[in-house]
């Protein structure tokens, strides 16, 4: 079975039905279900993605992506040594585009071998993942 990391691009798209990319994101998720795929995400991205349902949708939306949502997600908690090193890399690369979030996504994803993931923010291909 395949893990594939899933980013808050993907969720938001996914939950939020006038997102541009809620089309795709059915679409990629229903692919991703059928080939039975293992869906990983981290703290960090539930984090940020729980901050904005609440502020787009209101704290209705957080309940109900958490109890209906986020157990299909193995999450990856954040430590201080994978926080560390994601901070590390942002300072490294000096922009403004990428996010502590992203950063953090990255770090992880190597650290658990997964090349795959489940979004439609352009870091991800940047970094050489497969979307």
């Amino acid at each position: 079975m395949s893990r594939v990391f899933v980013d808050t691009s993907a969720l938001l798209a996914l939950v939020v039905g006038s997102d541009e990319a809620h089309e795709k994101a059915k679409e990629g998720f229903g692919r991703l279900r059928a080939e039975r795929a293992s869906l990983v995400t981290s703290s960090y991205v539930l984090v940020e993605t729980y901050a904005l349902l609440q502020s787009r949708i209101g704290i209705g939306a957080v309940r109900v992506f958490r109890e209906a949502f986020a157990p299909l997600l193995e999450v990856l908690w954040v430590d201080e040594v994978a926080h560390e090193r994601a901070l590390d890399e942002l300072l490294l690369r000096d922009t403004r585009k990428l996010s502590l979030v992203d950063a953090t996504s990255f770090v992880l994803m190597r650290a658990n071998r997964v090349d795959r993931a489940f979004a439609f923010d352009g870091h991800f291909r940047e970094e050489g993942y497969t979307l």
